[in-house]
């Protein structure tokens, strides 16, 4: 198994069982089947000054069922950083997740820079300049924010689609951003793609994003 884990992984918590000696490449391939790189755009008045009350937020998941608990926990241990929760209350499968934006910058953006993806490529890379956006508190200012909701609605073009169209979105944060066309044509959809197997399990809805309020950004 390979040896070079994140530096993140460094500040790992302390913990009964040995760090995961993980093949970057084998996480590649399971990422690339089980993972998801998404960009979640949801109402919070808190952010009605700075983004016209749309709130984004990006997450790095990696799901599986729950009798293979064992696999996401050797992630968190990898990464040094994420955690392992129930996809929902009735739900069958597991999710680890990252969402600290200074997280997905100095660990799974690099990682995954220095090891490439193959069928989530795409979607990576705009989730990359998204995370590195935000970081900079560019989605503060009209451009910016323009920029970021139009790469997070060209991700995941197969996922459902989602509840609101960009225009929605960008009209609803500024009069001056009628004419912003999204980054590719077609139906707008869902940032999370699931597997089939996945669709017919009850709770399968995404986890609920955390409040706003109790999350600063690194």
């Amino acid at each position: 198994m390979g040896s070079d884990n994140p530096s993140g992984a460094d500040n790992q918590q302390e913990t009964n069982r040995p760090r995961a000696r993980l093949d970057p490449l084998w996480i590649v391939g399971f990422v690339d089947g089980e993972g998801c790189f998404s960009v979640s755009v949801h109402r919070n008045p808190r952010f009605a000054r700075r983004t016209g009350g749309w709130q984004l937020h990006p997450v790095f998941h990696v799901y599986q069922h729950e009798r293979y608990r064992e696999v996401l926990e050797d992630l968190v241990l990898f990464f040094g950083c994420g955690r392992v929760r129930s996809k929902g209350p009735t739900s069958s499968v597991m999710t680890y997740a990252v969402d600290a934006l200074g997280e997905l910058e100095r660990v799974i953006v690099p990682f995954f820079e220095r090891h490439p993806l193959v069928v989530k490529e795409a979607d990576f890379q705009r989730f990359a300049e998204i995370v590195r956006s935000m970081r900079r508190r560019l989605h503060y200012e009209t451009s910016g924010f323009e920029r970021v909701v139009q790469l997070a609605y060209a991700m995941n073009a197969h996922g459902k689609q989602r509840k609101r169209t960009i225009e929605e979105v960008l009209l609803g944060s500024s009069e001056t951003v009628r004419q912003a066309v999204p980054l590719q044509s077609g139906e707008v959809s869902e940032e999370t793609v699931r597997p089939a197997w996945r669709h017919a399990e009850p709770g399968r809805n995404d986890l609920a994003p955390p409040a706003a309020a109790s999350r600063k950004e690194e």
